[in-house]
């Protein structure tokens, strides 16, 4: 009898622990145990906005942050970045993740980068969003992703807000799978966008070739190769990712185009100052100074 109630409340427990990390995984989306604090008082706004996306049938929201005085002076324009989050987020990530409000805070008051529109699109397929695969960043049997983001949303962004028009002041930059969305799309629509970065992505698909920015830099034009600029870092203990962006990286040397790549300590995780959340909230710093360089320099 003892060893009946001994082995209930051993199966009770395990199914206790299995519901409590379902949730946490599936339902939660695993958070960070010691989230980046961000200051209460940067004056800059996260906001969800809605469109009518005619690439996925459907009505579609992105992030906006919008840079300070940007209704003081009706005249300025301003250079535009995208942020394209990974697996098991949507649009809010950056703001609710890594508090990107205070990095855009901390980089605008130093001027590392010069104030612009940031948009942070859902990249989410219609599949919905699972942490037991990464989104589809590429037109493909779940959805035109790459075109909603590539070209329509750029459409969308400039018909609404007062942006520089021309591609070498437009980024678009990811973490994790996003990283690998970025360059997946970015490469293809180097008329809209010339300085892509990517934080412990990836630059090979199971989906083939066609989806993989490893095999698509090689076809780009000379002309092309010139006018972008790439930021590429990876987690040391992202090992598989580190690999393929340090493969990333020697390709891009091979081909003569501008970048930097750096490892740093720390990749994905759950815990830890390098860890994470914290991670990508540290090196953001790092890509979106790159991108004010870049902004700078075609002044």
């Amino acid at each position: 009898m003892k060893i009946s109630k001994f082995f209930v409340s051993f199966v009770g427990a395990i199914a206790l622990l299995t519901t409590a990390a379902y949730y946490y995984v599936f339902i939660l989306g695993a958070p960070q145990l010691d989230a980046p604090q961000e200051e209460a008082n940067t004056g800059l706004k996260f906001q969800l906005v809605n469109f009518n996306s005619q690439a996925m049938g459907t009505i579609r929201n992105y992030g906006l942050i919008l840079p300070p005085g940007y209704y003081k002076n009706q005249q300025k324009r301003y250079p535009v970045i995208f942020l394209l989050h990974g697996g098991h987020d949507d649009a809010r990530a950056f703001a609710d993740k890594y508090a990107i409000l205070d990095v855009l805070y901390e980089l605008y008051k130093t001027k590392k980068l010069p104030p612009s529109i940031v948009i942070t699109p859902d990249g989410n397929d219609n599949r919905g969003s699972s942490p037991l695969y990464d989104p589809d960043y590429f037109d493909g049997p779940n959805g035109k992703i790459g075109t909603l983001i590539g070209s329509e949303l750029v459409q969308v962004v400039k018909s609404r807000y007062r942006t520089l028009e021309e591609p070498q002041y437009w980024a678009l930059g990811g973490i994790s799978s996003g990283g690998w969305g970025a360059f997946n799309i970015g490469l293809r629509y180097l008329n809209n966008f010339h300085i892509l970065f990517s934080h412990s992505g990836y630059f090979t698909d199971s989906s083939g070739s066609q989806n993989s920015p490893q095999q698509i830099v090689q076809q780009l034009s000379p002309e092309d190769r010139k006018q972008l600029r790439v930021y590429l870092d990876a987690g040391v203990n992202d090992s598989n990712l580190l690999a393929s962006t340090k493969a990333f990286h020697e390709i891009l040397t091979q081909l003569g185009i501008v970048h930097v790549f750096y490892a740093f300590p720390g990749g994905h995780g759950l815990s830890g100052s390098n860890i994470g959340w914290n991670y990508f909230h540290k090196h953001l710093k790092d890509s979106l100074s790159y991108v004010g360089e870049q902004f700078q320099r075609v002044k």
